[in-house]
């Protein structure tokens, strides 16, 4: 069995991940979409869309580690 961060994670941290992900792509399709239409407001839009999703990304980081903490004091 492989040993990865999806497996061992929590549900919370495959939820933050997957959030990310989504959050992220939309943010990042919103920009490109008024980048290509030349209208500036959605791309001022994805902005912050795309934070949101890198915002998650951090989170699950934390929640990673915390878990990862927790694992190696249950296994003492």
């Amino acid at each position: 069995m492989l040993n990865t961060p999806w497996e061992t994670g929590s549900d919370l941290y495959r939820k933050l991940v997957v959030s990310a992900l989504v959050a992220t792509a939309i943010g990042i399709l919103v920009a490109v979409g008024g980048a290509a239409t030349d209208q500036r407001s959605l791309v001022l839009t994805g902005i912050p869309i795309i934070v949101v999703g890198m915002v998650c990304h951090l989170a699950g980081m934390v929640v990673r580690s915390r878990d990862a903490r927790r694992r190696v004091k249950d296994m003492r």
